[in-house]
C-alpha cells in the first residue's frame, strides 16, 4: 500500500473529526485575536479617559489598575471559551478553580489584603500618581499604585516599594492634596533689638513676595521668648508646586534683610560667673 493510499484511507476514516478539530482550532484563533483586539481597544479607551479626552474622567492610578484587570479578565474569559469550544466541561472546571481559589485565598490572605487596600486607596483617593506623601516614616512622590504595592520615589531618587496594606493601615500625610502649604520663618533677634523693626522687615517681605497666597493672609508674630533671643515669625502660605523654591528664596532673603535693618540674629549664649569658693576654715 503506497503513502497516497494510506493518507486517503485515513482521510476517509477521520475526515469528519479532522475537519471539526480544524474548525475549532480556527475558532480558537479567532477568539484569541478578538480578545487581543478588545483588550487594545479597552486600554486605549482607559488611556483617553485618564488623559481627559472623554467625558468620563479616570484617575491615572485607577487607569493603570484597570488596564491590568482588563488583561487578566481577557485571558480568563478567552481560556474558558476555548475550553468550552473543545468540549471540556467548564462548569466543573470553574467549580474546581473556585474551590482552589478559596484555598489559595486563605494561604495568600496578606496578598489579597494588599489588593483590597490598593482598591480602597484608589477609590478613596487618599493619594494619586504625582502626589508627595509620607507614610510609616517614609516620604516620596507616588509613581504607581498597582494591585499589590505602592511605588514611591524619595527626593534623593531612591526607589521605595510599599505593600498597599501598610500604606492604607498607617496614618498618611499627603502634602500635595490641598495644593497649598504653610511655611514658618522663625528668626531669633537680640533682646536689645526692636521687635517693631523686625516686624516691619517681615511685613515688607510678605508684601513683596507675590508667590505668597493672599488667603490665608501672612501672619507676623512673636513666636516665643527664648533663652538668648526673641523669636519672631513670619507665617505664610504658598502653592504646593512652588513651596520649596519660595522657602529657600525667602530663608536667604530674610537673613539678609534682617541684617540690613541693623538687627542682630542672636545665637545661643551662656554666661559663666566665676567666684571664689567659700572658706571652710
Amino acid at each position: 500500500m503506497d503513502v497516497t493510499s494510506t493518507i486517503a484511507g485515513l482521510w476517509a476514516a477521520h475526515s469528519t473529526t479532522l475537519l471539526l478539530f480544524l474548525r475549532r482550532l480556527l475558532l480558537a484563533g479567532l477568539i484569541i485575536a478578538a480578545g487581543r483586539v478588545l483588550v487594545v481597544v479597552l486600554r486605549k479607551v482607559i488611556n483617553h479617559a485618564s488623559e481627559g479626552k472623554l467625558k468620563l474622567k479616570v484617575e491615572a492610578t485607577l487607569a493603570s489598575m484597570l488596564k491590568r484587570v482588563v488583561g487578566y479578565a481577557a485571558v480568563i474569559i478567552c481560556t474558558i471559551m476555548i475550553l468550552d469550544l473543545f468540549g471540556i466541561n467548564t462548569a466543573s472546571l470553574i467549580a474546581v478553580l473556585g474551590a482552589a481559589g478559596v484555598a489559595v485565598g486563605i494561604a495568600l490572605k496578606d496578598t489579597l489584603a494588599n489588593i483590597a487596600a490598593g482598591i480602597v486607596i484608589i477609590v478613596q483617593r487618599s493619594c494619586r500618581k504625582g502626589d508627595y506623601i509620607e507614610v510609616a516614616g517614609v516620604g516620596g512622590t507616588v509613581k504607581e499604585i498597582n494591585l499589590f504595592t505602592t511605588i514611591l520615589e524619595t527626593p534623593d531618587g531612591v526607589y521605595v516599594s510599599a505593600p498597599n496594606s501598610s500604606v492604607w493601615g498607617a496614618p498618611l500625610k499627603n502634602y500635595t492634596r490641598n495644593n497649598r502649604r504653610r511655611m514658618d520663618f522663625i528668626v531669633g533677634i537680640s533682646y536689645g533689638d526692636s521687635i517693631d523693626a523686625a516686624f516691619a522687615v517681615l511685613r515688607n517681605i510678605a508684601e513683596n513676595e507675590k508667590r505668597f497666597l493672599k488667603d490665608p493672609a501672612p501672619q507676623i508674630l512673636v513666636q516665643s521668648l527664648g533663652d538668648s533671643a526673641v523669636n519672631v515669625a513670619l507665617r505664610a502660605w504658598a502653592r504646593g508646586d512652588v513651596y520649596w523654591q519660595v522657602y529657600w528664596d525667602q530663608t536667604k532673603n530674610i537673613k539678609e534683610r534682617i541684617e540690613e535693618a541693623g538687627l542682630h540674629i542672636a545665637f545661643p549664649q551662656v554666661d559663666v560667673h566665676i567666684g571664689e569658693a567659700p572658706s571652710t576654715g
